[in-house]
């Protein structure tokens, strides 16, 4: 059976005075929170994606969303719509090394060289860095 690749799940952003953003996902019954609106919609994006491939990995059926339009809002809320792309969830559970090819000049390699530097790490260092992870 193939996977889906993308999910896209209803979220209701809950605002209340001098409290972070509360995240719901009535669909899947689980909840989150965020410092701002982009705090929040990261930590719902990394939510969804746990939740979901959870499920998978267990076997269990996975609720179909509710369309955004029929998601019942109360006052200081909003529904977002969160998308969650699946093949890099389920890649982070696997911590296999892959080979990359890397170009950088010459004078950079050889001062590298000369002060023993892993290039592996200080790539996954930078990568985790650029990605914010």
């Amino acid at each position: 059976m193939k996977q889906v690749e993308r999910y896209f799940y209803p979220a209701v952003f809950s605002y209340a005075p001098d409290q972070e953003i509360a995240v719901t996902f009535p669909d899947l019954d689980v909840a989150t929170s965020g410092t701002d609106d982009t705090d929040a919609l990261l930590s719902a994006r990394e939510l969804l994606g746990c939740v979901l491939c959870g499920l998978e990995e267990d076997g269990e059926d996975i609720p179909a969303p509710t369309p955004l339009v029929d998601v019942k809002l109360e006052d200081g809320e909003r529904a977002v719509l969160v998308d969650v792309y699946m093949p890099s969830v389920r890649l982070a559970r696997v911590n296999r090394s892959v080979n990359r090819t890397v170009t950088l000049p010459a004078w950079l390699n050889a001062a590298a060289l000369e002060r023993n530097v892993n290039f592996s790490q200080v790539l996954q260092d930078a990568l985790r860095t650029q990605l914010h992870l």
